[in-house]
């Protein structure tokens, strides 16, 4: 089943569903791939709770596909034992047959980011300090997932203590992208995108401070979705924590599937901008584009250095919006970009507090990596005049941001300033002729998302003619979750880029 005519035909799911019951597995049944790991997960869902497919068919699928294909990309590690797996999955099969549905998730192979802990498999952060660490009990995303029915196989790779979008560590080793294992599958969800790009899982958790789930979603051609600050986690807007829990999907679809499984129960507390998005995520009816208002920030009137291709790619896709009815802008945000730089570094660093045990502790600290001792470092000289200074900046970045978003229904920036790169080089040290001062210079286009907390959403923009992929990101104002999820939803109708499939390789890595 083509998921474009899935999208656009108007027989997709909800029309189904309407169908009797015979009748609509009959229709779904005819449309099924050849491939079990070809439906994506919203199609698998349905497949598993007609009985077209058992989990246990389901769970062999899986697992003969990531035994052939994993050693080359090394998205899953700690996998667990197949045995095991397909007796979970027989179990599954048997709570369907008596009548037990546990959620869209029944049954479905699942491995979580190796950031988040699951009880009783392997919890390492990638760090070698954690390396023989099991988990006691779920943290609250790896519980949600799991009481919507899905099966834990094992986690996805990440970088150490997720820092840097390369997913290499000295636990597990070094992540290959879906579309060329030798080429960065970015990070710090490197694992769980190269899994979806890859076919090994339906669908993928991940988080995201600097990029985390744009970056990586746009080197494996997949959907990635930072949610408004406070969704998934604190529901405190002004806070606004740098980090955020995320799903990622094969399809927009999918990619809000998992966003309404992940949805906490907002406390009390919460805000209304907050409580309406959580009403307003629902299954991601595409918006009209005719009429929408985008503006393109491109890099920031050559501020931001790119490499070449990266711009001309991305404003190729925009002219496809262009095409349908959207009208697209070029756009200069009135402030100081390096000093929002700054604004970033400080934050950052000053989040690093918290590990300075194991910065001054002489047996622990030469098993962190550089790049993390070096921000611990940087987070020593950081006084609080400089964090409320940066705390300010953010609010004026902020501010602008709404500016714009009054004559905007959304801004667009490229999802990286290169192209996957070798997985044998841990960061870029130089784009396009200049050099990267800090190891995540190179990554600093995904910051005017991340410091304000809003909603951004990596969309595919297409490929160079080495087959490297690229990504847009599509931000919205605060809360507006629902509303840059339908725009996804219509661009994913008007492109075709989710349509194309890497051909796999089959070999031992080049290095891991």
């Amino acid at each position: 089943m083509r998921r474009r005519d899935f999208l656009t035909a108007g027989a997709g799911l909800s029309a189904l569903l309407t169908l009797p019951t015979a009748a609509m597995a009959r229709s779904f049944a005819s449309k099924l791939p050849a491939q079990i790991t070809d439906l994506d997960a919203t199609e698998l869902s349905l497949a598993i709770r007609m009985k077209l497919l058992s989990s246990e068919e389901v769970m062999s699928a899986y697992l003969a596909h990531i035994h052939r294909y994993n050693p080359t990309y090394n998205a899953i590690v700690a996998l667990r034992d197949s045995d095991l797996l397909l007796n979970e999955a027989r179990a599954a099969d048997q709570e369907l047959a008596r009548g037990i549905y546990r959620g869209w998730m029944h049954g479905m192979p699942h491995a979580v980011k190796d950031l988040e802990a699951v009880a009783g498999m392997p919890v390492t952060y990638g760090s070698p300090l954690f390396r023989d660490h099991l988990a006691v009990e779920d943290d609250p995303l790896p519980a949600s997932i799991r009481r919507a029915g899905a099966i834990f196989i094992g986690k996805t790779n990440t970088p150490e203590f997720g820092l840097g979008s390369q997913t290499y560590n000295p636990v597990y080793g070094v992540t290959g992208s879906a579309w060329n294992p030798d080429l960065t599958a970015g990070g710090s969800s490197g694992g769980a995108a190269a899994g979806l790009g890859t076919h090994m899982l339906p669908v993928a958790d991940g988080s995201d401070m600097m990029g985390s789930l744009r970056n990586p979603g746009a080197f494996n051609n997949v959907i990635g979705f930072r949610p408004s600050a406070g969704l998934l986690g604190s529901n405190d807007p002004f806070t606004r924590d740098l980090a955020t829990g995320g799903p990622m999907g094969r399809n927009t679809r999918d990619t809000i599937r998992l966003l309404q499984t992940m949805l906490p129960e907002l406390n009390g507390d919460a805000p209304e901008a907050l409580w309406s998005a959580a009403r307003r995520i629902g299954t991601g009816e595409p918006l009209e584009l005719k009429g929408l208002r985008l503006g393109w920030l491109g890099d920031f009137d050559g501020y931001l250095p790119m490499e070449p291709g990266v711009l001309a790619l991305c404003e190729a896709s925009l002219t496809t919006l262009g095409d349908a009815g959207a009208i697209v802008d070029r756009v200069k945000p009135e402030f100081d970009m390096a000093e929002l730089w700054q604004c970033w570094l400080t934050l950052r660093n000053s989040s690093r507090v918290g590990m300075l045990d194991w910065y001054e502790d002489p047996a622990r600290r030469p098993l962190l990596k550089p790049e993390l001792q070096w921000e611990i470092e940087q987070s020593y000289v950081l006084s609080a005049k400089d964090i409320e200074a940066a705390k300010a900046t953010r609010s004026r970045w902020y501010i602008e941001l709404q500016r714009l978003f009054e004559t905007y229904d959304f801004l667009i920036l490229p999802s990286a300033q290169v192209f996957p790169f070798d997985k044998t080089v841990h960061w870029p040290t130089s784009v396009n002729g200049q050099l990267m001062d800090t190891y995540h210079r190179w990554m600093e286009v995904v910051i005017p998302g991340s410091i304000p907390g809003i909603p951004v959403i990596n969309v595919p923009a297409g490929f160079d003619d080495q087959l490297r992929p690229m990504g847009l990101q599509v931000m919205g104002p605060y809360g507006d979750d629902s509303r840059v999820l339908g725009f996804a939803t219509a661009y994913e109708a008007v492109t075709d880029f989710l349509e194309r499939r890497p051909v796999l390789v089959e070999r031992p890595p080049t290095s891991r």
